[in-house]
Order: structure tokens, then sequence, then C-alpha cells
């Protein structure tokens, strides 16, 4: 698992920094307000994986998964108090977000209460988005009828491939002929789907590609989030790699995918609304996903979450916003909010210039793309170039957008270091 950023320390009380309150309670109701829960558990360790999970067998004592619920509730509090303190506790919440881990390893019940304690806080906006993460040998039909109950809207399942041999390289250890029947289940609770996919395991033909993506397809639903497999050092997965046991694919490879799996779900009705996410229509788009990479505030729960608050236009001085993230090991996160302390273990002050580059970063992976005035000079200079390079489109150019063609969302970052200098 990768470490924690380097950063100043959080206040035991968790405390933003003065400057905050002024200029971010100004501009608050701008902007939605959403709520990340991490849910750190998973049956077994899949070999890709270097997110912030554990296992049973890796958190030994004083991290109780059945005690998790009310863990996470105390930082709710927790939260509550320090937004209240900076003047921005009176806005519902927007959008909700379980992800992990495998968050359905918690009881259907936990998982509720939890919903229900954030509502209880904040409250919910009307059409409040609220999503969990699940695999899909971790629900039941009557889990998910338990979670629509509670206020759940969306379930994203890791499908992640339909092809046998791709999904044991990446040890993913459910049945692809399950994946029909636990959307099924879904809708029947009257749940939104997603599906999650990964193109680029090593052994993975692109007819095997092919097959994946028209499994997913063949089940309705109206959301696909198609990812390239990253392997990270510190993995199960890396350490095969260096041995020469798993040969990862070139970068020709990774792009053929990328198209033909644009090709199939365009085909189908599904439009791209960000660079590795489609769907059937903007009501069917991950609101809260959309959240981040427009630069909303949300405050992530959980052992090594992060969360985020902008200054708005009102900012004091350089400060643009603030960044923070929790300790990382389950068991420390529950100790220290057991001592009514925050679980935060560092944070990092945004500068003007470091909260413009992260906005052109994330906004220009957006269909919507990115306002052209948002640019500096330099920045501006550059989109004829790519305009010609046919890696921004030219038409959306001429209206104020810098929009990534096809081509351009191949090659979304060579587009981000130019339009930032």
């Amino acid at each position: 698992m990768p470490a924690l950023p380097d950063g100043e320390p959080v206040p035991d009380d968790g405390t933003l920094p003065a400057w905050v309150a002024p200029a971010a309670a100004d501009a608050a109701g701008e902007r939605p307000f959403g709520v990340y829960v991490h849910v750190p558990f998973c049956s077994v360790r899949c070999g890709y994986c270097d997110f912030n999970t554990y296992t049973a067998a890796e958190l030994g004592g004083g991290a109780s998964q059945s005690q998790y619920a009310s863990t996470a509730l105390d930082e709710v509090a927790l939260a509550a108090r320090v937004l209240d303190g900076a003047g921005l506790g009176s806005r519902p919440v927007s959008t909700v977000f379980f992800g992990g881990g495998t968050p359905t390893m918690l009881p259907a019940e936990d998982l509720a209460r939890v919903v229900r304690g954030i509502e209880r806080t904040w409250g919910l906006a009307d059409g409040a988005e609220v999503t969990t993460e699940a695999n899909p040998d971790s629900v039941t039909p009557e889990s998910l009828r338990v979670l629509a109950d509670a206020g759940f809207t969306r379930v994203s399942f890791g499908m992640q491939s339909a092809v046998p041999h791709v999904l044991a390289t990446l040890e993913r250890t459910h049945d692809p002929r399950r994946i029909p029947d636990v959307v099924a289940w879904a809708r029947d609770a009257g749940l939104g789907v997603s599906l999650d996919l990964i193109y680029g395991t090593p052994g993975e033909s692109p007819a095997d590609w092919r097959a994946s993506v028209e499994s997913a397809l063949a089940t309705g639903v109206d959301h696909v989030s198609a990812y390239a497999l990253v392997v990270e050092p510190g993995t199960k997965m890396h350490a095969q790699v260096r041995r020469g046991q798993l040969t990862l694919p070139d970068e020709d490879d990774q792009a053929a995918k990328y198209e033909l799996a644009d090709d199939l779900l365009t085909a189908a009705g599904l439009g791209w609304y960000e660079v590795s996410n489609w769907a059937r229509g903007p009501e069917h788009a991950c609101r809260h996903n959309l959240a981040y990479w427009r630069g909303d505030d949300w405050w992530g729960i959980g052992p090594g979450a992060h969360s985020y608050v902008s200054a708005g236009r009102g900012a004091a001085g350089e400060h643009a916003g603030v960044r923070w993230w929790n300790v990382k090991h389950p068991r420390r996160y529950a100790a220290l909010l057991a001592e009514g302390r925050s679980p935060g273990a560092g944070r990092e002050l945004l500068t003007a210039e470091e909260a413009h580059l992260e906005r052109v970063m994330l906004g220009v992976r957006l269909r919507e793309g990115l306002d052209l005035a948002v640019l500096d000079d330099a920045g501006r200079r550059a989109v004829a170039g790519l305009v010609a390079r046919e890696l921004l489109d030219g038409v959306a150019a001429l209206r104020g957008r810098a929009v990534l063609t096809r081509r351009g969302r191949l090659l979304a970052d060579a587009v981000v270091r130019e339009l930032t200098a």
C-alpha cells in the first residue's frame, strides 16, 4: 500500500485553518457537499490492489469489523463539529459514496445505520445520490433491499472481467456467471447499477476484453467504468511482473482496448462523460465522482480517507483550499476517535497555483471540458497546437471549451502538461 503524503499536523480537535471559515462559508452555498465512507475490509487481497484494505488475518486485534459502523459515526460527529466551527455545517449532503475495500462485507443494516447517521447530522439534499461499491459475491436480494429501503440509490459492482482466466490472474473470487443475477437483484430493489471493468490484465486477449464489455452491456446497465490496469510497486502482481511470471501488455494494447470499449459502449447508447466512465444519460452519471472532478467539498470518513474544502472565491491571500487525510490503520483510526481526537494524519494548504493545476487536471477529463478562461496565457496559446494535433476538439475550442478528442483521451496527461505549461 502506498504511504500517506507528507503534510503539516492536523490539530487534535480537527479544527480547520482560521482563514477557511470566512472564505469558504461565503461561497459554500454555491458548492455541493459530499461524504465518502471508506470501508477497509476485504475477504482476500487481490494481487493488483494497493488500496488501504485489510483482510481479517492482517488486521489483528483492536479493529473490530462489527464495531466499524459505530466508529465511522464517531467521525461523522467530529466532522459536524469541525464544519460547524468553520461556518460550513448548514449544507445538506448531495452525495454519499461507500468505497473500499468491500463495503458490503459489513451487514447491510450497518451500512444503513451510517447513512441514517449522515442524514440526521446534515440532512440529505432532495434527490441525493447514495452509492455503495460491492463485490458480486457479497450481496443477496435481501441485503440489496435493505440498502434501498435505507436510502441507497446506486450500487457499483466490481465485475472487472467476464473471463475466468483473467479473473484468476487478478485474483478475483466471484463467479462471472453471477453478474446478471446481481444486476437483476439490484434493479428489482430499485437501485441504479454500474459495472466496473479493468482492461490490460496480463494474458488478456482482445477477444477476452470484447467478451467482458459485451457481457456487461448484455445486463442492460446504464453506467460502465473501464480502467486500465496499473500495477503499483509493493503489490503481489508487481513482484510477479518483476520476476517474469507475468508480462504486462504494451501501451498500444491498452489503447486498442480503450478504443474497443468506447466503440462498443457508444454503439449501445452509453456516452463518455469522463475519460474512464460512460453513462446512458446525464441522469445516470456518478454525481459523487463528478463532484471530485469539479472541485466540490467532501469529507472522507474512515482510515486513510481524504477530505477537501475549497476556500472559494473569497480566499484569503494565497490560500485556495485545504486537503487532509486520516491515519491508515483501522486500529489506530478507531483508537483516536475513542479518545475524542481527530484521526487526521496530515494536511496540505493549497496555494492558488496548486488549485489551478488541479482544476485543469481534473476538469479536462470531463466531456463538458474546461472553460478556456480558466487557463493562463500560456495555456490558451497551447490550445491551437493541441487542436492541430487532434488532441482537443476544434469546434469546442471555438466555443471557448477545451474538450478532449478520443485521441486526446488516450493522451490526457500530455494535454494537461501543455495546458499548464
